[in-house]
């Protein structure tokens, strides 16, 4: 399924962290919290400015982004849970 968000809206999957610790413990699903980072499916077309005009996405498609511990709304996707975000909830692109 094809999705486009409106707006400065940005979908994002979670990407899962790591679940063993460097001792290699292995930390159950349940004691992790959600991750605070994931990957870009897909973008609106832009914030609309109060003149009429369309500002560009800073973000694409495949960008790795770190977003707030509560930002956006959760929904299911195909049976996967993705992230619809605003633009500025995200703070920063993953290089």
């Amino acid at each position: 399924m094809a999705i486009r968000p409106l707006h400065d809206r940005v979908i994002v999957k979670r990407t899962e962290p790591e679940r063993t610790t460097a001792s290699g413990i292995v930390i159950p699903d349940s004691a992790g919290e959600k991750p605070d980072q994931g990957e870009v499916i897909a973008v609106g077309r832009g914030k609309a400015l109060d003149n009429g005009e369309i500002r560009p996405l800073q973000l694409k498609v495949g960008d790795r982004v770190l977003f707030g511990k509560y930002a956006g709304q959760a929904v299911k996707l195909e049976g996967e849970e993705v992230l619809v975000v605003r633009e500025e909830d995200i703070f920063a692109v993953i290089e």
